[in-house]
């Protein structure tokens, strides 16, 4: 037995390695492309800088936090009660450290190569055309994806390896790397959060002063906002979204391992199912290593083909190997059917996301006609169209909750989440890919280069806002999975009945029903408060400076820059400890029955809002780029104006209050799981006063 963990674990570790150092030969090429365009150059480091300054004040926000929580969780590791405990004790603070440090740095260099990427993008376009581009464009994206696989990976492997050199009990590792899966939960929340409100802040402020007032482009030169803008897309969807999906990966074979010992412990090769995940993910991150070079040894004329086919190979090359894993170490084929029911559910909500928010489809289609009588009627079309998309993407995941469970119970669920998010690595490639699209447009506008350059790069950034729009969906499907599996784990942990007949359960699932809307609501707010000083600064300097709009004069970037920065830096943090607070006074109050009705609750109610947000929000993004193309009048005319309106108003939807959803349900599940000691060892508040009253 202990041979073949070794093994295994150092076959996993073997795997992270060398995506890592993939990561670095892809960083180094990238870095090492010349520009050649002194403009190119400067609009680059603006956007670099303050995508560098951002993240660093955010970390040292952070860095605090994030040493109180390993402190509490050293401490309660000395109270007898608690002594033993899942994700309690120092060793688990330290896997916590750990676990938050992974899941900054790989936020932390996806943006750092998104932030190189974005001009080289440009570049290429000029010198190479589509193909050039498309692989630079790509290639920055695999950074941030590989990266995510990579150090999550590595992380979890290296705590799991070391501890069990030391204990020799296969059970010790599984119970501290709650505590590595807590920490990447809480960078994943502030990064996300505050990353959304940043980009959405500069990206409202910008369109509705520059487009809307002025009548300037996107992306013009003249609007004080455009780099903050920028900035925003490399610190929310890139550096947010690595820090985000570091957590799901991680969360998601975490809570598998946590209900293998559940389900497994009296059997003789427990091990084996424990392993079982670790393996599948360490395929998966070398699988998308694959696909990646095999994309980027092509020439491509079609950029969503390309996209498409990296997916695949990944895809393929996991199929296969869980069907060898399956047959030869588990000798167990039922298992083998909850990977590819992930795998498949990732791609069926992916294109659930597509047939919704692309212009391909007749959605975009019919916003862009009712477009025509209004800004009302663009709304009021946006919002039914988010809220029909709820539809199939519930039913795609209830098909996959369903087929796990029956062949796999708890467990086969956790693996279908396994199976939705091992090959992260090339979804998020694919997802990052989108942001450094979108810059490298900006830039060739700002810039004046060539008009066939900025052809080149929208074409590129419509593919990018489909698979952002497939991502966000992939977001949603494998958090709902990975929460669910967490939430049996906490249940079983505790023994304690969910019924309705408790009042408590119905008291938890009414509060957690409501946490996400209470949540998104404080995060939209938010976003609209930074916009609002965007939009006031924005009005200042075209108000002061009339040479601005003429072009004699540059704007001050960096006044917006800091007013993002600043704004979403303050207010990350009440969101954030809602997220964190509310699982904690829920067990303290309510007791584990109606803990259990709050996870519950909050899961659905924040799946629901998740998908309405994304999707609407997606939609009407591009339906206003359909209009742009030339329906319906195209740029300038009121169906344009009308569509601006959309896209403002779902901007905050799908980048800031829709993400963090995702985070939301996930980090409320692990504290509640870590948390579960504090729980049972404490009366809650609810049996205190029951007491009291029948006594009178």
């Amino acid at each position: 037995m202990q041979e073949t963990i070794y093994i295994s674990l150092t076959l996993a570790a073997a795997a992270a390695v060398i995506t890592l150092g993939f990561v670095f030969v892809l960083f180094r090429r990238i870095s090492r492309l010349n520009l050649g365009n002194k403009k190119v150059e400067e609009l680059q480091k603006y956007i670099h800088d303050g995508a560098i300054t951002f993240l660093v004040r955010e970390y040292k926000l952070i860095i605090p936090f994030v040493l109180l929580v390993g402190v509490l969780l050293t401490v309660l590791g000395f109270i007898p009660a608690f002594q033993g405990s899942d994700g309690i004790g120092w060793q688990a603070a330290i896997c916590f450290v750990i676990g938050a440090f992974f899941s900054a740095a790989a936020g932390f260099i996806g943006m750092s190569v998104a932030t190189k990427a974005n001009a080289r993008t440009a570049i290429r376009a000029q010198k190479e055309g589509m193909s050039g581009a498309l692989k630079t464009a790509f290639s920055g994206g695999a950074v941030l994806g590989l990266a995510v696989a990579g150090f999550g990976l590595f992380g979890l492997v290296a705590i799991f390896l070391v501890t069990y050199l030391i204990t020799k009990d296969i059970a010790y590792p599984v119970q501290i790397l709650t505590g590595y899966s807590l920490g990447c939960s809480l960078i994943a929340l502030f990064a996300r959060v505050g990353g959304g409100i940043y980009t959405k802040a500069a990206d409202v402020g910008a369109d509705l002063v520059g487009k809307l007032e002025a009548g300037i482009p996107e992306d013009d030169a003249r609007n004080p906002a455009t780099i903050a803008d920028n900035v925003g897309d490399n610190v929310g969807d890139v550096a947010g979204m690595g820090s985000d999906l570091t957590e799901s990966y991680i969360g998601s074979i975490i809570s598998c391992l946590t209900m293998a010992l559940f389900t497994f412990k009296a059997n003789a090769n427990s091990y084996k199912f424990l392993l079982f995940p670790i393996l599948i993910c360490a395929v998966g991150v070398i699988a998308s290593v694959i696909s990646t070079i095999i994309v980027r040894s092509k020439k491509w004329s079609a950029p969503h083909l390309a996209l498409n086919i990296a997916t695949y190979i990944a895809t393929g090359l996991v199929v296969l190997a869980s069907v060898l894993l399956s047959i030869f170490f588990l000798n167990e084929w039922k298992f083998l059917v909850c990977i590819i029911a992930g795998l498949g559910a990732g791609i069926v909500i992916g294109s659930v996301a597509e047939l919704y928010t692309s212009d391909k489809y007749k959605y975009i289609k019919q916003i862009a006609k009712e477009t025509q009588t209004g800004h009302a009627t663009n709304i009021i079309s946006g919002l039914g169209i988010g809220m029909k998309s709820t539809c199939l993407t519930t039913i795609c995941i209830v098909l996959v909750i369903a087929l796990a469970y029956f062949f796999g119970e708890g467990y086969g669920i956790s693996l279908a989440a396994v199976g939705m998010l091992c090959t992260v690595g090339i979804t998020v490639s694919v997802d990052g890919y989108g942001p450094i699209a979108d810059n490298a447009g900006g830039i060739a506008q700002m810039a004046g280069l060539p008009e066939e350059v900025r052809e080149i790069t929208d074409k590129l950034d419509a593919v990018g806002n489909t698979t952002a729009a497939i991502g966000k969906g992939f977001s949603i499907g494998s958090a709902a999975l990975t929460s669910l599996a967490f939430v049996l784990s906490f249940i079983k942990s505790t023994s304690a009945e969910i019924t309705l007949s408790n009042p408590t359960v119905i008291i938890g699932m009414l509060v957690g029903g409501m946490l996400p809307f209470l949540f998104g609501a404080m995060t939209i707010d938010s976003v609209g408060k930074a916009a609002n000083k965007m939009v006031e600064e924005v009005r200042a300097q075209f108000k002061n400076d009339p040479d601005i709009l003429q072009g004699i004069h540059a704007p001050d970037y960096n006044r917006c820059i800091d007013i993002s920065t600043k704004a979403s830096l303050h207010e990350m943090i009440a969101p954030g400890l809602l997220a964190i607070v509310a699982p904690l006074a829920a067990g303290l109050i309510l007791g584990v029955a109606g803990l259990g009705g709050l996870l519950i609750g909050g899961l659905v109610s924040a799946t629901m809002l998740a998908i309405f947000m994304a999707n609407s929000g997606g939609a009407w993004d591009n339906a206003k780029k359909y209009i742009e193309s030339g329906v319906f009048g195209g740029k300038g005319s009121d169906a344009h104006k009308a569509a601006i309106t959309g896209d403002t108003v779902g901007d905050p939807l799908k980048d800031t209050a829709g993400p963090a959803m995702n985070i939301l349900i996930k980090l409320m599940s692990i504290i509640a799981l870590i948390f579960v000691p504090v729980f049972i060892n404490v009366e809650p508040l609810w049996d205190v006063i029951v007491k009291l009253l029948t006594g009178i």
